[in-house]
């Protein structure tokens, strides 16, 4: 073996001005949001242990250093060829051209420039030099649209995982901490950097550091301990079976899922506490059980009862099969769109993965399957409210800006009876001071597409399903190609057109972007109608679903379901010959009607 080099670097040091390739077979970049969503978690947590409102951006080099792992080089012909490391360090050029974007608005931003790009007569070159991926990241540090339809799968998960870092990124840390955040990140934030000088001791070194021995995980361990205290040997043999079908059925799943029922689960019926947000807190019941659930089981088995050989057998037996066949029913129902668990599927296209432990949380071992899927349509509903009208509120419904209040959510309806549960429920929604009618103007911008597009589905589904149309909800998810469904503008971009009623451009463009002048169509018509005036493409909506269709004159005539549904609903619908403001505001005032009966909190009464 050649020269081997290790060195401790700071994100800065690591990513600044270097250039970092990747071979063609290595070139796929596989992160799923569940990667993307620990990274920023684990960066945000230590973060804000040391941030306190008020500090000035010098405190931060007082601040606590993080270790974010090490990454394999091999140096050849003067490059520097990613062996192992390769999706951290596309992940984070990603979190830094999103927190640069972000920090276009402040008058003295972190010069980050240098970690994503160099600049060279004019041209950008990205540090994390892969040629099929440059004009994508280009779009993103500029902001400008980037269509992904039949791209390689590297760039449409790049996009798709830049989409979702909004959503993960805590908003006290956006509010009010960006560029201590940013500070923090490329100064207090280190790698080690191990260079080999051939692709042979690169490869050695990685098989070395992945490959030796056989450790264990904290599924392992915590079923070593939970077997070790059942002394009777056919039955410990016996709980050892039934653990390993259960793990062998999550794994059918996902690899990790067997570790993320277990976090799940005891976070859900078991966890009392959760560290706050401030300076010094020490890691809650929340928390351990996130990092260290088997050591946690061990230091609690007391308070979960577990003080003799049956209780340890009941807790496999009983209580561990009883959550683990829900938990599989619930990722099945995330996964695919089924008729009764169509809330929880929504939910999960929103991103929001804290949905499990809150759907668990009231269960009983004893409950019937009646009983468990009505509990389950109950939080289901009430979290698909709540998450939309966060969003049409413009809030974030990121993991670590929603960790506390869904903690306390928990916790309190832990156990709950169906009745108390649904009483809960309802009341809290009641109880919200926002609703679609605060935010008269919600509408399209640089952050919200994917939501925006996935409102539009519902909203579309919505009142098709109650006109009696056939449903088209997996097409609108599943479409790919030209035949994908896109946000649609119903004016097209050209300011000039309307200057009669908007003389600044701006004020056009805002109007434009409102949700009522938006549409779900495929992106074939987009190309084929979107640039023409609205009198000459209204003819078309006819032909597409049904809230596009409600703006022709046709659809008045000729479709009977609708018209019983719009007279039941006392829904302001009617058609446009000509689509000016007047006719935009009273869209936006419709699309806020159907909002407020599609996610009406008293659904819950009737479940």
């Amino acid at each position: 073996m050649n020269e081997i080099r290790g060195m401790a670097k700071t994100v800065r040091q690591l990513l600044a001005d270097t250039k970092y390739s990747v071979d063609y077979y290595q070139r796929e970049y596989k992160w799923e949001e569940k990667q993307l969503k620990e990274l920023i978690d684990d960066l945000a947590s230590r973060f804000l242990q040391d941030y306190e409102a008020g500090h000035a951006r010098f405190s931060v080099a007082d601040y606590g250093h993080y270790f974010l792992g090490s990454i394999i080089i091999s140096k050849k012909e003067n490059q520097s060829f990613i062996i192992d490391g390769q999706q951290r360090l596309t992940s984070l050029t990603l979190f830094l051209i999103y927190l640069n974007n972000l920090q276009k608005a402040y008058k003295d931003p972190v010069e980050i420039n240098s970690l994503i790009f160099s600049a060279h007569f004019g041209q950008r070159s990205f540090n994390m030099n892969v040629e099929e991926w440059a004009s994508c990241l280009d779009a993103l540090y500029t902001g400008r649209p980037f269509d992904e339809v039949d791209k390689p799968e590297s760039v449409q998960n790049i996009v798709q995982r830049y989409s979702e870092i909004e959503t993960l990124l805590p908003e006290e840390i956006v509010d009010g901490a960006l560029l201590h955040f940013i500070d923090w990140l490329t100064e207090k934030v280190h790698l080690v950097e191990i260079t080999a000088y051939s692709d042979e001791d690169a490869y050695t070194i990685f098989e070395t550091m992945n490959d030796r021995g056989l450790s264990l995980n904290p599924t392992d361990m915590l079923k070593g301990y939970l077997l070790a205290k059942i002394s009777d040997v056919k039955k410990r043999n016996t709980m050892n079976v039934l653990w390993k079908q259960q793990i062998t059925k999550f794994e059918a799943f996902y690899k990790e899922a067997p570790a993320d029922f277990f976090k799940t689960w005891l976070r859900s019926q078991y966890a009392e506490n959760i560290r706050d947000r401030k300076k010094g807190s020490k890691p809650g019941d929340f928390d351990r059980i996130g990092t260290e659930f088997h050591r946690w089981i061990r230091d609690y088995q007391s308070r979960i009862g577990l003080d003799n050989q049956e209780s340890f057998i009941q807790f496999i037996e009983r209580d561990m099969n009883f959550y683990a066949r829900h938990y599989r029913h619930l990722l099945k129902a995330a996964n695919s769109f089924q008729e009764g668990w169509e809330s929880i599927y929504y939910n999960a296209q929103l991103g929001f993965t804290t949905q499990y432990q809150l759907l668990l949380a009231p269960l009983l071992p004893e409950d019937s399957e009646e009983v468990a899927h009505h509990k389950f349509k109950l939080v289901g509903l009430y979290l698909d409210i709540l998450l939309n009208r966060r969003l049409w509120n413009l809030h974030n419904i990121g993991f670590s800006t929603m960790q506390y209040a869904m903690y306390l959510l928990m916790r309190d309806i832990r156990r709950q009876s169906v009745e108390e549960l649904r009483s809960n429920l309802y009341n809290r929604l009641k109880a919200e001071k926002e609703s679609f009618t605060s935010n008269t103007r919600f509408g399209l911008n640089q952050r919200n597409y994917f939501f925006i597009r996935l409102m539009l589905m519902r909203i579309t589904h919505y009142i098709e399903q109650k006109s009696n149309f056939p449903s088209q909800y997996k097409t609108y998810m599943t479409s790919t190609g030209k035949a994908k469904f896109e946000v649609e503008h119903i004016w097209a971009n050209k300011p000039e057109r309307h200057r009669d009623e908007f003389p600044q451009p701006a004020d056009f463009h805002e109007y434009r972007n409102r949700i009522g002048g938006l549409l779900l169509l495929p992106k074939s018509f987009n190309a084929s109608y979107g640039a023409l005036p609205y009198p000459e493409k209204v003819t078309h909506y006819y032909s597409q679903n049904l809230l596009a269709k409600s703006l022709s004159e046709q659809s008045y005539e000729h479709c009977p379901g609708f018209l019983q549904f719009a007279e039941q609903s006392h829904l302001p619908f009617k058609p446009y010959a000509a689509f000016n403001r007047e006719a935009l505001d009273e869209r936006q005032e419709l699309y806020i009607q159907i909002a407020e009966q599609l996610w009406n909190p008293e659904q819950l009464i009737h479940i």
